[in-house]
C-alpha cells in the first residue's frame, strides 16, 4: 500500500490499482502547492470531520469532476455535502468494504479546542493504518501495535509531548506526521528534527512527509 501526504491532513492511499483519499480540506490547497485536479483519480473519499482544514466543498467539487468516487462522512458532514448536491454515504460505527480497502469507522472525541461546538470525529482504521483525525481518544488504544499511525504533530489542541506520548502508547512501526500544513517549510524542518530522534529511540520510523506528494510504501 502506497501512502502519500498532500499538505496538512490530506492522505492518499493506493492499493491494487484503487485510490482512497482522506480529508481534502482547505489547508491542502490554499497556497496553490496542490491542485485538487491532481487528486481527481480517486475511487473513495473519507472525511474524519467537518472542520475546514479537513473539509472543503469547493475543492471536493473539483476532485469529483465528472467522476463518481464514493464519498463517506459522519452525519453533519453528510448533511452539508448533500445540501451542496453531492452524493454521500453517512457513516457511524461500522465496517466499510471499499474494494481492496477494508476500513473500520469509529466515532471518537475531538481533542478540546476553544469553540462553542466541538464536532464528532470519525477515526478510520484498516489492518495497517490508523487515521485518528483530530483525536487521541481512549477508544483508539484498542489499535495499539498498528503498523502505521497518522499522527497530528501540530495543532491548537496539543503539545509536542502530548503527540509523542500518544504515539508511544499506540506503539506503531511508522508515524506519518499530519496536521502541520499551516507551518512554513523551515519551521517544519525544525519540528521534524525535534521529533525524529525521539521516535527513533522508541523504535518507530518517523516519515518526514514535508513536501506535497511525499509518501512511502507499507
Amino acid at each position: 500500500m502506497r501512502i502519500e501526504k498532500f499538505v496538512h491532513s490530506c492522505l492518499r492511499l493506493t492499493l491494487d490499482g484503487k485510490r482512497l483519499l482522506f480529508d481534502p480540506g482547505k489547508f491542502s490547497f490554499v497556497d496553490g502547492r496542490v491542485d485538487p485536479r491532481d487528486l481527481s483519480d480517486v475511487d473513495f473519499i473519507l472525511f474524519t470531520h467537518g472542520h475546514p482544514d479537513h473539509f472543503d466543498c469547493e475543492a471536493l467539487r473539483t476532485i469529483v469532476g465528472d467522476g463518481e468516487p464514493r464519498i463517506f462522512g459522519g452525519n453533519k458532514v453528510a448533511a452539508t455535502l448533500r445540501s451542496q448536491g453531492f452524493t454521500v454515504s453517512e457513516v457511524g460505527e461500522e465496517g466499510l468494504d471499499l474494494g481492496p480497502f477494508t476500513v473500520r469507522a469509529l466515532p471518537v472525541r475531538h481533542e478540546p479546542i476553544l469553540a462553542e461546538e466541538i464536532p464528532a470525529v470519525l477515526a478510520f482504521v484498516n489492518d495497517r493504518l490508523l487515521n485518528p483525525g483530530d483525536s487521541f481518544d481512549e477508544r483508539l488504544h484498542q489499535f495499539a501495535g498498528i503498523e502505521a499511525l497518522a499522527l497530528p504533530v501540530m495543532a491548537p489542541f496539543l503539545t509536542e509531548i502530548g503527540a509523542y506520548e500518544f504515539a508511544s502508547s499506540m506503539r506503531p512501526s511508522h508515524v506519518l506526521p499530519v496536521h502541520d500544513g499551516y507551518a512554513r517549510d523551515w519551521f517544519l524542518t525544525q519540528r521534524y528534527d525535534t521529533y525524529e530522534p525521539y521516535f527513533e529511540k522508541a523504535g518507530i520510523t518517523f516519515h518526514r512527509l514535508q513536501q506535497p506528494g511525499d509518501g512511502f510504501d507499507l
